[in-house]
């Protein structure tokens, strides 16, 4: 396995057949990770506030005993994590299509580490919250297209929350596609919503196939 690992406005939409990069968000969308944020939140006391945020803002030694907390939290989930059905027929098609694929997670690149050995996946790029770039910024993910040297039109965004379509958002990545259940949840909002892998590549392969 190869790990390369990195360290706005809205352009007009662009055809998906001519797609050169997708960004995958990780926890959730590629593996299913047992995680209760609300708990999380509630332990860390946060007040609600995004937990990456609150915690870079804290002074010592809060800071650093409350990232002891998070970090245990995240490798016992991660431990427990299972590879979402379908991802892996999806990830071949995409290599076979020559799309290139990055992985962007607020998720920690040790636990990124693990599940790609345990699973056997193979992504173009890998970025992580050492980084310093987080969602719901946009941040990440241009720091991935910029690698790439495309253009966000070039690019479509598949997540699981709505941290991944502001981030996509304010990324100007124009196709945002969501794995969840709940479309209710993303009804307001410029996506596309896909109850399992299997569903979206199904609508990949038809639009790869159209002409632009």
């Amino acid at each position: 396995m190869r790990l390369v690992i990195l360290g706005q406005s809205r352009k007009k939409e662009g055809s998906l057949s001519t797609i050169k990069a997708i960004l995958f968000d990780m926890d959730g969308t590629v593996f299913d990770v047992p995680y209760n944020w609300s708990h999380i939140k509630t332990r860390l006391n946060t007040g609600g506030e995004p937990v990456l945020s609150f915690l870079n803002r804290l002074k010592e030694p809060e800071r650093s005993q409350k990232w002891r907390i998070l970090i245990e939290i995240e490798k016992k989930a991660t431990q427990k994590a299972v590879l979402k059905e379908g991802i892996k027929s999806l990830m071949a098609f995409l290599k076979k299509k020559k799309v290139r694929t990055a992985l962007v997670t607020n998720n920690s690149m040790d636990n990124v580490r693990y599940l790609i050995n345990k699973f056997g996946l193979s992504f173009d790029r890998f970025l992580s919250r050492e980084s310093g770039l987080w969602k719901p910024s946009g941040a990440p993910l241009l720091a991935v297209i910029k690698d790439f040297q495309l253009n966000p039109e070039d690019c479509c965004a598949v997540g699981d929350s709505l941290f991944d379509v502001r981030a996509a958002k304010e990324a100007g990545i124009p196709h945002v596609f969501i794995l969840g259940k709940d479309g209710d949840a993303f009804s307001a909002l410029d996506v596309k919503v896909f109850s399992s892998v299997s569903t979206l590549q199904h609508h990949l392969a038809r639009l790869f196939s159209t002409p632009d």
